[in-house]
């Protein structure tokens, strides 16, 4: 699997990906505002060099919060072996635990962060009308027809 920083790759292409697969390069979430293709990460690329995984996170003092985590072919390891990534980030800058927020209509996600020892930790209610206030095209409805309307926090120790 070819795992490659983002600052390796073209902006222009990390800008498309973002624009194809969130409606834009901002993340909008009850932890702030982010530019996620400013933001460190990492790619998951094919032999083409078309990305078909990736992950933003920031270190924030003892905290490493993902920001965003997207793999285009599911059940083949790209979503687990970045998180690895990130892992040994945060084990590199002693960070404490790993953070991250997703949506209460993203089953899959819940299930993919607690098999890999995510915990729920926090539920902002109403997060994400919030969240449209400042970036409207946050779709209402999402998978398997639910409102898209709270964020579910998740949190992992960091093991060195």
């Amino acid at each position: 699997m070819n795992i490659v920083s983002l600052s390796e790759l073209p902006k222009e292409q990390i800008d498309d990906f973002f624009h194809v697969h969130w409606g834009s390069r901002e993340m909008v979430i009850s932890s702030g505002i982010y530019d996620c293709a400013a933001l460190d990460g990492f790619a998951v690329l094919t032999e083409d060099n078309v990305i078909i995984g990736l992950i933003t996170y920031v270190v924030k003092g003892e905290e490493c919060e993902i920001i965003s985590l997207d793999s285009l072919e599911e059940r083949q390891g790209i979503g687990t072996a970045l998180m690895k990534k990130v892992e040994q980030v945060a084990a590199g800058n002693r960070c404490k635990r790993i953070t991250l927020i997703t949506t209460n209509d993203n089953l899959q996600a819940l299930k993919f962060y607690q098999k890999r020892g995510f915990m729920i930790s926090h539920i902002h209610r109403f997060a994400v009308e919030k969240a449209r206030q400042i970036k409207p095209e946050i779709p209402l409805i999402g998978n398997d027809g639910i409102p898209i309307r709270d964020e579910i926090e998740l949190e992992k120790g960091v093991s060195e």
